[in-house]
């Protein structure tokens, strides 16, 4: 009996011992999870908008789902760094690169939301008047609450740059109180960018100039609410003494993305709050 236990034991330790520096992931349930929440939450979000039965609840569940699955997704995978020991340096740089591919993909996002805004802003149809913004359009004032976000996000990668190179150099104290700064001006600006949705005089189906504005600077919210979310998860990790000054990829994701919300910020100001409304 004894000797069948020895042989399972050296079994079992055989098999966390892995002679490649990769990660094999394990069957997970979370991904298709997330992909059919996901899914869900757009047609609701169609019916919701087009005023179908049940749109809105629906709408609800399904963004639950897909936190739900989120959720235990992120949970798995800081498992598997913390405790099991699979993001070996080799794992690191290969997801670095795909933050790096990922943020590439959203360049390209939103280089189509402004393609869109520059090809009616600087050559304006005769059905808008000929004038940008369009005839009947009252923009808003740019050194008013953008501006004010505009000092916000900037503040906001200020502190996370902070935060970052202090949990280089081991000041676990600080880095936490960097992040947690960063979140805070980031919800700061997600208010006020709801305050000035809610104070606008034009909506999205006010001509070119209201979709062009909406689904630009709505789709930076959008990527404000996720990089918050990303965050925010670094955030209870390091509070969990799950990152250290050698190891926190996660951090430095969460870091890259966020910087591509400020600078992607700071285009909009420029061009659809500053000069789109001259």
């Amino acid at each position: 009996m004894s000797n069948t236990l020895t042989i399972q034991n050296i079994n079992f330790s055989r098999k966390l011992i892995q002679n490649f520096p990769y990660h094999l992931v394990a069957p997970s349930p979370w991904p298709i999870n997330v992909s059919f929440a996901l899914l869900g939450m757009a047609i609701a979000g169609v019916m919701s908008m087009h005023g179908y039965f049940l749109g809105g609840l629906l709408f609800t569940l399904a963004s639950s789902l897909t936190l739900f699955g989120m959720s235990f997704w992120f949970k798995d995978i800081s498992d598997e760094a913390t405790y099991e020991g699979c993001h070996t340096k080799q794992v690191q740089r290969g997801l670095t690169i795909g933050v790096l591919l990922f943020i590439v993909s959203e360049v390209f996002a939103f280089l189509s939301v402004f393609w869109a805004f520059f090809h009616s802003s600087l050559s304006p149809a005769i059905e808008i008047g000929g004038v940008w913004p369009p005839q009947g359009i009252t923009a808003l004032d740019p050194f008013a609450i953008p501006l004010l976000n505009t000092m916000l996000l900037v503040s906001s990668g200020a502190f996370i740059t902070y935060a970052h190179h202090a949990l280089i150099k081991g000041n676990r104290k600080d880095s936490i109180y960097g992040t947690f700064f960063t979140i805070i001006l980031a919800i700061v600006f997600t208010g006020f960018q709801y305050l000035e949705y809610s104070e606008a005089p034009f909506s999205i189906s006010d001509s070119v100039y209201g979709s062009a504005f909406y689904a630009s600077t709505g789709l930076h919210g959008f990527h404000v609410i996720i990089g918050t979310i990303f965050i925010s998860t670094m955030f209870f990790r390091n509070l969990g003494y799950q990152l250290t000054k050698h190891h926190h990829i996660g951090f430095e994701s969460s870091i890259l993305y966020w910087h591509f919300v400020d600078v992607v910020w700071l285009f909009l100001f420029i061009a659809v709050y500053y000069w789109g409304c001259n």
